[in-house]
């Protein structure tokens, strides 16, 4: 990042960078949960599930993108290995270890609601710090309240299609 861009970021750099690769951690997990989920979930409505769960997916690996390219602007590097990826996780990996579909959405749906506190409390720490990082930021919870919506939607239509 260039002298100018430094100056305009009113924050710890290392505090930034750890917590930017703490949202980088849980970025790759929650595009692999996403991705294993869509190759074994099974039960009804299946294939509108593994459409949604792959589309998530895709976001995901963009999120995670996104602030690797930050990390880089700022000086930082990424991590680089999957194991720190889960020693620095915030909202972890939850392996689908029951494929039913009802199961394998609830877990994705609970680890959207962790990524939404995650991000909504950066928000708050970066509001007057870095306006950059800040806008990354909500337009990826924005993303992450879209999928909550979506998974809620599919747990809905399940309940649903229960009582016909």
């Amino acid at each position: 990042m260039g002298l100018q861009g430094r100056k305009i970021v009113d924050f710890d750099f290392t505090k930034l960078i750890t917590l930017l690769n703490k949202a980088y951690a849980d970025e790759w997990l929650a595009y692999y949960q996403y991705w294993v989920g869509a190759q074994i979930i099974e039960g009804p409505m299946r294939g509108e599930a593994v459409k949604e769960l792959l589309e998530h997916a895709q976001d995901e690996l963009k999120h995670a993108d996104m602030i690797s390219n930050r990390i880089i602007q700022l000086g930082g590097k990424p991590l680089l290995s999957p194991q720190d990826w889960y020693k620095e996780s915030t909202c972890g990996y939850k392996t689908p270890s029951d494929a039913f579909i009802k199961k394998v959405v609830e877990q994705n749906r609970d680890s959207e609601q962790c990524a939404i506190v995650v991000y909504n409390d950066m928000l708050k720490i970066l509001r007057d710090t870095d306006t950059t990082t800040y806008f990354m930021i909500e337009s990826i919870l924005e993303d992450e309240l879209g999928h909550e919506q979506d998974l809620e939607n599919l747990l809905t239509d399940l309940v649903l299609i229960k009582k016909l």
